[in-house]
């Protein structure tokens, strides 16, 4: 694991009512939160110290009857894992704040990044997708990611603006003997063929909302026994220049 080293701050993790002291990137607080995803193994990258407290702010540091009774151990790292396992994360409402005003940013980002004005083919800045998102009165969830998020806004904005996931353009490469058969069945995953080709072998070339080529590459792969070729020519279909809002 790679250590950030600045905008450090102490954080406290709390469970089974006591607390111990985090220090955790603010920046990447909700995003690696190490312990939680069990991802870091040395409690030195993760705590301040590994002494637990009952009371934090106040310096009450938790016996060890007391401990023993409510973890099972009187061991503190094992105590620090399982409070960094169960525990929950304490944040101010402020730092929430932040934190849900980051993830509102880092949501309109992955929208701009995937989509497009579906007349112009031109991507939308960020700050005009983070406008509309406001426009519709977009609340973020923090227990979802912003993945996820992403495409929910997607949906809702097609309500209000003009915007669809950018396409993207495929060269596929079928046997003869498959190609007819498999024409048909590819037919409802294209959105558009730009170029068709058919002698010995069908070559095609076409746009597909990205959620189909799963689809497209298992079809072709299944059907042909891997002799088709599938070719990804470009990820986005897009115009130069960005998108404007009226």
């Amino acid at each position: 694991m790679q250590r950030e080293v600045m905008n450090f701050k102490v954080q406290q993790v709390r469970g089974e009512g006591y607390a111990i002291i985090w220090l955790a990137q603010r920046v990447f607080m909700s995003l690696n939160p190490t312990f939680f995803g069990h991802v870091e193994k040395d409690l030195d990258e993760v705590l301040q110290t590994n002494t637990v407290f009952v009371n934090v702010s106040k310096g009450q540091v938790a016996k060890k009857d007391d401990l023993s009774s409510a973890f099972g151990t009187d061991d503190l790292t094992e105590i620090c894992k399982q409070i960094l396992a169960k525990g929950e994360l304490q944040v101010s409402d402020k730092e929430r704040q932040s934190q849900l005003e980051q993830m509102f940013r880092d949501i309109a980002t992955i929208v701009a990044e995937k989509c497009v004005n579906p007349e112009t083919k031109r991507p939308y800045t960020v700050s005009l997708i983070e406008r509309a998102m406001k426009d519709i009165h977009y609340s973020v969830k923090a227990n979802k990611s912003t993945k996820q998020q992403a495409l929910e806004v997607i949906k809702q904005l097609k309500e209000s603006i003009q915007i669809q996931r950018a396409h993207m353009r495929l060269r596929f490469v079928l046997p003869a003997k498959d190609g007819k058969r498999l024409k048909e069945k590819l037919k409802p995953l294209i959105n558009t063929v730009e170029n068709e080709e058919f002698d010995d072998q069908l070559e095609m070339v076409c746009l597909i909302d990205p959620g189909c080529f799963r689809d497209i590459d298992e079809l072709i792969r299944c059907e042909t026994k891997g002799k088709g070729t599938l070719e990804v020519l470009s990820l986005k279909d897009v115009e130069e220049g960005d998108e404007k809002l009226e």
